[in-house]
């Protein structure tokens, strides 16, 4: 997960991540649904239904032509909005350790809200790095995906933070 302004070391690594995994990763992402019943089997959830949250993701994806291109021709997104709760497998996320710097900065103990759309397969995590890096693990990435050289960076990242890079041929 990106939190900072690219600085051209970072971009000069992710070209360099690029190069050396453009060729081994196949494409692999899995839909905004995937997402959604991977979260629903592993985590609780509390189902948010106010507009606002909802208006967040579909505006995130229209704005961001990367995301905006996944979508259907004349289609438009499908938010869902949640919060994952503290509780079960869910409690890794609320640990000091793997809450986002924003709320660590803000003293924040708020509940972790997640959005995806179903249509673009876009996703979003407030409050937990370690939630949008599984995330990111689990979806995978798309022909376009794979172009970019962020993408794939990112990608590596997260699968490496989880032990899955051995297995980075077969994804």
């Amino acid at each position: 997960m990106l939190t900072q302004e690219p600085t051209p070391a970072m971009k000069k690594e992710w070209e360099n991540v690029w190069h050396t995994c453009k060729d081994v990763i196949k494409p692999n992402r899995k839909s905004g649904q995937e997402l959604m019943d991977h979260l629903k089997e592993k985590y609780v959830l509390t189902e948010i239904f106010e507009k606002e949250a909802a208006d967040t993701v579909s505006g995130n994806v229209m704005l961001n032509r990367h995301f905006s291109e996944k979508m259907p021709s004349g289609a438009s997104p499908l938010p869902k909005t949640f919060f994952v709760e503290n509780s079960g497998a869910g409690e890794i996320f609320y640990k000091k350790e793997n809450r986002s710097l924003d709320c660590l900065r803000k003293n924040l103990s708020s509940r972790i809200f997640v959005g995806i759309d179903l249509i673009s397969g876009y996703f979003m995590v407030e409050g937990s790095s370690l939630l949008w890096d599984e995330l990111c693990a689990f979806q995978g990435l798309d022909e376009a995906d794979l172009q970019n050289a962020f993408c794939t960076a990112q990608y590596v990242a997260c699968i490496e933070r989880f032990g899955n890079l051995d297995d980075l041929s077969t994804r």
